[in-house]
């Protein structure tokens, strides 16, 4: 079996360190003359990868748009890099998957299901039905898997390593250890995992599926010890697997995975001197001339059913009705980013958030204070500046993987800043020492957490952010991304 192992790599790729994601570092549009123009992404997992000094290294991505997917058609294999693009510092091979069978895979499963699912946020007496649609939809999400397995196999050296992120590729681990059993395969999850009273709504063989599909990695990484206890007893409850808790192992079919936990932290050179560049410093006397002199309340989120913005508001209503004192004494300044505009589930929730701030403003506004500035269009600067200028951060999703936007705001303010968390977010597990929890559901709470947060001392303000900041960084993404590739490599 060594043998004929050894024998089917030696036909293979060069790259000793790949990577593989749905979304890759760089994206494509066309210009007005119809050539491509190259953007190049930001976030936690580019930062990371940059930790690797190799340029033979390569990350495997799927073409996100028609732009995209010409850029991969007219590149050899799909390697942006052998094209002459502008990459980075490794290779990008990006996959040309038909369009048809990438939204299914994306839109039907990894975020119409498996995102539901993880995020506890189905709305169960009518949703989900798994009807024959779905199972045309998981059709596509094998494919779509499939084709990542495929390249990654043909990509790869001999022994190496490969790091597989999030719940669009769950099925990838067990496609690539069936071709190639010489590779050092890991998975990490972004997301929370659901337990397994809530994850058995999957279709039985789904949920099998998954949970083995990243059982074929070597090491499966998720952001809290809480998320990977969830996949664990998900795995004993479904697969009838063992769990050995004192050594964070699974064992299933005479495999055994290693479980790692890996809370990825904020950035903290790049946050500390983007948030002081000129267009963030014009955002941020923008941002002041029209608060005036009054206390901030600041939360940065995508519109995503998750984050909990309809309830956020909500609290912050009951404030301002249930403590008069403070009218004309705080804004709330709330940016929420477009998030799966594609999806109607999103569409509606942007616009009930829309409405509720509408309500707020016709309720308490004045002609010499507006009490809500929402805004609903991305802009990175603007909300570095919004992360200065807060006295109170609002981070209260329903349950997040981690939330950077709760590590984020204590590394860049620039006076303190009260933490009102939400305990379902992963970031609590390392911050909720000094931040004020809250339970997502109640509004009440979260009301008087805001008062608590707007009445805090300035000194126990800078004390809290200090060791907010510290608890934040501790894992910056480059080294929580060699610390996943180390201990994979040591297996």
């Amino acid at each position: 079996m060594g043998d004929l192992t050894t024998e089917r790599s030696s036909a293979t790729g060069t790259a000793p360190v790949l990577v593989a994601s749905n979304r890759g570092p760089v994206s494509f549009g066309t210009a007005d003359d119809g050539t491509l123009t190259l953007r190049r992404g930001g976030g936690g997992l580019v930062s990371g990868l940059s930790a690797i000094d190799d340029p033979t290294a390569v990350w495997v991505c799927a073409a996100l748009s028609d732009a995209d997917r010409r850029a991969a058609r007219e590149a050899p294999a799909g390697r942006l890099d052998l094209a002459g693009h502008e990459v980075g510092g490794q290779a990008v091979r990006m996959l040309d998957i038909d369009p048809e069978t990438f939204a299914r895979a994306y839109n039907g499963v990894a975020n119409s299901t498996l995102w539901f699912v993880h995020h506890l946020l189905y709305a169960t007496p009518t949703a989900p039905s798994f009807d024959a649609g779905f199972r045309t939809e998981w059709a596509a999400y094998q494919a779509y898997n499939a084709a990542f397995a495929d390249a990654l196999a043909a990509e790869a050296a001999p022994g190496a390593a490969v790091l597989v992120q999030d719940y669009h590729l769950s099925l990838t681990p067990a496609l690539l250890r069936e071709a190639r059993p010489d590779l050092r395969i890991g998975h990490f999850s972004h997301t929370p995992w659901a337990p397994p009273e809530y994850y058995r709504l999957l279709p039985d063989d789904v949920a099998r599926a998954v949970l083995t599909g990243i059982l074929g990695a070597d090491r499966a990484g998720f952001l809290t010890e809480r998320w990977a206890r969830a996949f664990a007893a998900c795995c004993e409850d479904l697969l009838g697997a063992a769990f050995d808790p004192a050594a964070l192992t699974v064992t299933h079919e005479g495999r055994t995975t290693h479980l790692g936990v890996h809370a990825l932290g904020a950035d903290t050179d790049f946050l500390r001197e983007r948030a002081h560049r000129p267009d963030v410093d014009e955002r941020l006397a923008a941002l002041r001339a029209a608060v005036g002199d009054r206390r901030t309340i600041v939360r940065v989120d995508r519109t995503e059913l998750s984050k909990n913005i309809v309830r956020g508001l909500q609290a912050y209503r009951h404030l301002l009705r249930t403590r008069p004192e403070w009218h004309d004494r705080v804004v709330h300044i709330a940016f929420a980013y477009p998030s799966r505009t594609d999806l109607a589930e999103y569409r509606d929730y942007t616009a009930a958030v829309e409405r509720l701030a509408t309500a707020i403003n016709a309720e308490f506004a004045t002609p010499a204070w507006q009490p809500l500035i929402l805004h609903v269009n991305d802009d990175f600067p603007r909300s570095l500046a919004a992360y200065r200028l807060a006295d109170v951060a609002l981070v209260n999703p329903i349950r997040d993987g981690m939330n950077l936007v709760a590590k984020e705001v204590p590394v860049v303010s620039d006076h303190g800043c009260a933490l009102v968390l939400s305990r379902e977010a992963g970031a609590h597990a390392e911050l909720g020492d000094d931040a004020l929890t809250v339970n997502p559901y109640d509004v009440i709470a979260t009301a008087e957490a805001l008062h608590t947060g707007l009445t805090m001392s300035p000194g126990e303000r800078a004390d809290r952010t200090k060791r907010l900041a510290a608890a934040a960084t501790a894992l910056p993404p480059q080294q929580w991304f060699l610390d996943q590739l180390n201990q994979l490599n040591a297996l």
